[in-house]
């Protein structure tokens, strides 16, 4: 793309590429959803695979905004990088040969498992990614509703860089994992072939994460590979059709609150908790954890007729 030419070959992300072809998928999904409108209608929830415009534009709007971000994320990483990939790491891979990129892909995939994993049990990093779970839609759109605070995945792929895996390969291999992940987030797929299904992060895998029932919270967290959630206890499949979104459901389209809307909720049970111990279980405890006493008044509270 002649728009790009500007740019050193290493920081051409391939996500920049890939967005015409997000984009085509996106108005063949909506188009096809728009067809079965009807479906939504007779059902207490959206139909399977719908739009809603105020919800897509909302998503397709931190889409564009991350972009932006992602790349001031990756500028400042890029300096720390290269600072440990030329001082730190005992050698250096070379970007010709086969197995730095099968160490970087895997490298970076695993990786995530784990940052994805930590995002969901930690709430300081949990309000970065929450807004990616907050539509109560899942399809393409839903697909570029992504976070604005790359830090967590920065920290996670320090690793990388001290192996000797080159820098831009680092930010190539991930920007890889986001193009895939792109067509993972449709209801218009069901279930693949078993090997693949066995393997491979799917459409169908990919439901279970989004979902808000009980059964499906917090599991399947691989990004490319499933097999990181089957080694490590988080995988389940898909038995039914999941309720999508938050289990506190947000009530708001600006892009604004739902990025910040997090930070904020753990700001105000910060202030208001007491003791230190209380206050760093709302920052580093898992989401809607409280202190002991909070927990057993509450629990007396419901029982009370």
């Amino acid at each position: 793309m002649e728009f790009l030419d500007f740019l050193p070959p290493q920081m051409r992300d391939p996500v920049l590429f890939a967005i015409p072809f997000f984009l085509l998928l996106l108005v063949i999904e909506w188009t096809a959803a728009r067809k079965l409108e009807h479906d939504a209608a007779t059902d207490e929830r959206p139909g399977r695979g719908s739009y809603h415009a105020r919800d897509s534009w909302a998503s397709i709007s931190m889409g564009l905004v991350s972009v932006a971000t992602m790349g001031a994320w990756k500028f400042l990483a890029l300096l720390g990088y290269a600072a440990i990939y030329a001082y730190v790491a005992p050698w250096q891979l070379s970007a010709t040969q086969w197995y730095t990129w099968v160490i970087a892909i895997v490298g970076v995939d695993l990786l995530f498992y784990f940052y994805h994993r930590t995002a969901h049990r930690v709430r300081l990093i949990w309000a970065t990614h929450q807004a990616h779970h907050s539509s109560q839609y899942f399809n393409f759109a839903t697909a570029l509703r992504q976070k604005w605070n790359n830090s967590g995945e920065i920290v996670m792929w320090i690793p990388l860089p001290l192996l000797g895996v080159p820098p831009w390969m680092v930010f190539a291999s991930f920007s890889l994992s986001l193009i895939y992940q792109f067509w993972i987030h449709t209801e218009r797929i069901g279930k693949l072939w078993r090997p693949v299904e066995f393997v491979f992060n799917t459409p169908s895998h990919h439901r279970v994460h989004h979902g808000m029932d009980q059964i499906y919270l917090d599991k399947n967290y691989g990004g490319i590979l499933i097999i990181w959630d089957r080694l490590f206890g988080t995988f389940q499949p898909e038995v039914f059709r999941p309720h999508y979104g938050l289990t506190k459901p947000v009530d708001t389209f600006n892009i604004w609150k739902l990025q910040t809307r997090e930070y904020a909720a753990i700001g105000r049970d910060v202030r208001a908790a007491h003791g230190l111990r209380a206050k760093l279980g709302y920052l580093f405890g898992p989401p809607g954890w409280q202190p002991a006493d909070a927990a057993k008044v509450g629990t007396v509270a419901r029982a009370t007729p």
